[in-house]
Formats: C-alpha cells, sequence, structure tokens
C-alpha cells in the first residue's frame, strides 16, 4: 500500500484537510447513523480521524502503516484507539465491537481486487448486526492515474461494488457517484 512523496505531501496538507472537512466527509456520510462506537479503516494521515473523533462517543482507527500509527496516536492519545492492522487481513478487534465501520478514500490502496473483498468481509464481521459500512474513495481519471505513479492503485468500480459488498454479506447496499468520487453505505444484518 505504497505512497508516493507527492501523494503523501496532498494527503498530509492543510487543503485535503479543508476538502475532507467541506466536501468528502459530509457528503460521504450524509443521512449515516454512526452510533456509539466507530471504527475507521485506514485513517492513513488522519484527516477523516480529526473530524471524526470530537463527535462520537468512541473511536477507533485501524491503519497498516507504522510510521503513520505512531503519528495518529501522538496525535489522538485518549480520544481515539489507534491500532496496527491489515484491514485485508483481517480486522484487530473483537468481532460484532462497532456500531459503525467507515473508511475514506483509501480503498484503491489495497493491492488486488481479491484484498478489498476481504476488507469487506472485515469490516462486516466488525459490525454489530443493523450496523453500518460507510464511506467513499475516488473515480479513476488520468490525474488520479498521474498522481499515483509509484503508489498503489487498484480503482474500486462502483458498478460493480453493491454485488461485492452483497457477496460480502451487506445488505441495504447503495453507493451513489459524484464527479469525482463515490460513496457507500451498506449494512450487517439484524440476523
Amino acid at each position: 500500500m505504497a505512497m508516493n512523496y507527492a501523494h503523501r505531501r496532498i494527503c498530509g496538507s492543510d487543503k485535503w484537510a479543508q476538502r475532507m472537512e467541506s466536501v468528502l466527509l459530509p457528503w460521504a456520510l450524509d443521512g449515516a447513523e454512526l452510533g456509539d462506537d466507530v471504527l475507521e479503516i485506514g485513517p492513513g494521515f488522519g484527516a477523516s480521524t480529526r473530524l471524526l473523533a470530537p463527535h462520537v462517543p468512541r473511536l477507533t482507527a485501524v491503519e497498516i502503516d507504522p510510521a503513520s500509527v505512531e503519528r495518529l496516536q501522538r496525535e489522538f492519545g485518549d480520544r481515539a484507539t489507534v491500532l496496527r492492522g491489515d484491514a485485508s487481513a483481517g480486522l484487530p478487534v473483537p468481532d460484532g465491537a462497532h456500531s459503525s465501520v467507515v473508511c475514506f478514500t483509501m480503498l484503491h490502496h489495497v493491492p488486488s481486487p481479491a484484498g478489498q473483498d476481504r476488507l469487506f468481509a472485515s469490516a462486516l464481521h466488525a459490525l454489530r448486526p443493523g450496523g453500518v459500512f460507510a464511506g467513499s474513495d475516488s473515480l479513476y481519471s488520468l490525474g488520479f492515474r498521474v498522481l499515483h505513479i509509484g503508489d498503489t492503485m487498484v480503482v474500486v468500480d462502483p458498478e460493480t461494488l453493491p454485488d461485492r459488498l452483497r457477496r460480502a454479506g451487506f445488505t441495504d447496499v447503495d453507493v451513489t457517484v459524484g464527479k469525482r468520487s463515490f460513496r457507500f453505505r451498506a449494512t450487517r444484518p439484524l440476523s
């Protein structure tokens, strides 16, 4: 899940944090009930974590990159639990522990569709029955490809995502395509 230097600079920038606050997070979570115990997968530099932490009672973030884990642990201290883990290999959290699972602009960094599908299955198991899996990711464009030169980039096709989420076990799947990104919402069945 490599990121090149330019990509790291952008994702750690104030401009990206402002875009996350004003555009991406509000759109991705519009109408979503996150509940009392949120799990965020792949927070990276923490732009979305900064926005979530003050608004949810409990927040756990799972990040694969060791340097990012250390940075997030220093920044969030007791406001969020930050764990190192690879969501495509199973999440280091108890099954059924979370009211919601979220991820923002990180799915394309999972190195294969099979790994993305394992991440979806891990998200399902982390959720309580009736819990919501919500998030967003980017659509393919030439500029997006250029930004990812030397990066892992496996773009999720929003047309196939509903079936992939259903195969993972989710219900009430909804995928909405916007101008540069898509958002998704799915629910762990009650039984």
